[in-house]
C-alpha cells in the first residue's frame, strides 16, 4: 500500500433491489484529513461502515491499513479510532474514569492525562461525564477514540449541534490530530468544515463518487459560476443586457471568462460615467458546486 490509508476499488453495496453504492473507487492517503460529503441516503454512511468493518459489501476490493475490514479482526480494530455522532459512555463516571476505561482495552494505549490534555479537557478531568457541554462531551469521544493510538481516525459529523465558538474549537483540535500523525476520514454536511479541514475531498451521490479533489479544485471545477456583482446609483444608466437584477437591487453577471467580463464592465462604467458599487467578483462556492453534483436527493442509505 505505501502511503495509502484506505484503497477501495468497485466497492458496490445492495440491500434486496436497492443498489446502495455502485462501484466506488476512493483512496486515502497517509496524514490526510479525507471528506466524504453526500445528501442523507447517497451511500456515505454506508462506505463509512464498510471501511470500518461493521458492514458487508457485496462486491469490490477495499484495504483499510493493509487488511479487508470484513475480515481484520481484532488486529486491524486496535489501529483504527471511530467517533460517531453520538455515543453510550457512562455519564456517572469522570473524564479521566472514562478515558482510563477503554484504555484498558487497547495492548499500547496512550497515556490517559496527556491522551485528556491534547483534546483540551485537563481542567475537566475530574468532572462527571453527565456535567459536561456538548462540545466538552464531544472532545471525550474523540479522547475514547484516541487513547488506543490509532493510526486512522473516523469522525462522523464531529460538530453536529455545535456554536460557531465549539466549531472552530474542534477544527483545532482535528488539526491537532493530524499534527500527531493519524489520518482522518471525515463525513460532514458542512460545507466550510470540509473547505477548513479536509486536504482531499470526495463528493458521493446516489451510491456514486461524482467528484473528487482539493476543496479549491472542486469548487473551481463550474468557472461557469463566476459571479460578478455591482451596484449601479438609483439615477444612472441602464445595466448591461448580460446584467440581471438580483432581489436586493444588485445586478450579477454570471461567465466563464471574468477576467474578460470585468474588463467589458469597468470599460462600460468609464464611458457611461458612473461608479460600480460594492463591485465584488466571487469565483463558485464549495456548497454551490456540491448542491450541483448532489441535487436534492434524499433517501435511506
Amino acid at each position: 500500500m505505501g502511503s495509502r490509508v484506505i484503497e477501495v476499488r468497485g466497492l458496490r453495496k445492495r440491500y434486496g433491489e436497492l443498489e446502495a453504492l455502485r462501484g466506488i473507487d476512493l483512496h486515502v492517503d497517509r496524514g490526510e484529513v479525507f471528506a466524504l460529503l453526500g445528501p442523507n441516503g447517497a451511500g456515505k454512511t454506508t462506505t463509512t461502515e464498510v471501511l470500518e468493518g461493521y458492514r458487508a459489501r457485496t462486491d469490490g476490493e477495499v484495504r483499510v491499513l493493509g487488511h479487508d475490514p470484513a475480515t481484520g479482526g481484532r488486529a486491524f480494530r486496535e489501529r483504527i479510532g471511530i467517533v460517531l455522532q453520538s455515543t453510550g459512555v457512562e455519564p456517572f463516571l469522570t473524564v479521566r474514569e472514562t478515558v482510563a476505561m477503554y484504555a484498558g482495552y487497547y495492548p499500547r494505549p496512550r497515556d490517559v492525562d496527556e491522551v485528556i490534555e491534547v483534546v483540551g479537557l485537563l481542567e475537566k478531568r475530574d468532572e462527571r461525564v453527565n456535567r459536561l457541554s456538548g462540545g466538552q462531551r464531544r472532545r471525550l469521544d474523540v479522547a475514547v477514540a484516541l487513547v488506543g493510538d490509532p493510526e486512522l481516525l473516523f469522525l462522523d459529523e464531529p460538530t453536529t449541534g455545535f456554536d460557531p465558538r465549539a466549531r472552530r474549537a474542534a477544527w483545532g483540535l482535528v488539526r491537532g490530530l493530524v499534527s500527531l500523525g493519524k489520518t482522518v476520514f471525515l463525513t460532514t454536511h458542512s460545507m466550510d468544515e470540509a473547505q477548513a479541514l479536509a486536504d482531499r475531498i470526495a463528493v458521493i451521490a446516489r451510491g456514486r463518487i461524482v467528484a473528487e479533489g482539493t476543496p479549491n479544485a472542486i469548487a473551481g471545477r463550474d468557472r461557469m459560476r463566476t459571479r460578478i456583482r455591482f451596484r449601479l446609483p438609483a439615477d444612472g444608466p441602464s445595466p448591461p443586457p448580460s446584467a440581471e437584477r438580483g432581489p436586493d437591487g444588485s445586478f450579477e453577471l454570471r461567465t466563464d471568462d471574468p477576467t474578460r467580463e470585468l474588463h467589458e464592465l469597468t470599460a462600460w462604467a468609464l464611458e457611461q460615467g458612473v461608479a460600480l458599487e460594492g463591485l465584488e467578483v466571487a469565483p463558485p462556492s464549495l456548497e454551490e458546486v456540491y448542491l450541483e453534483l448532489t441535487g436534492a436527493e434524499e433517501g435511506a442509505s
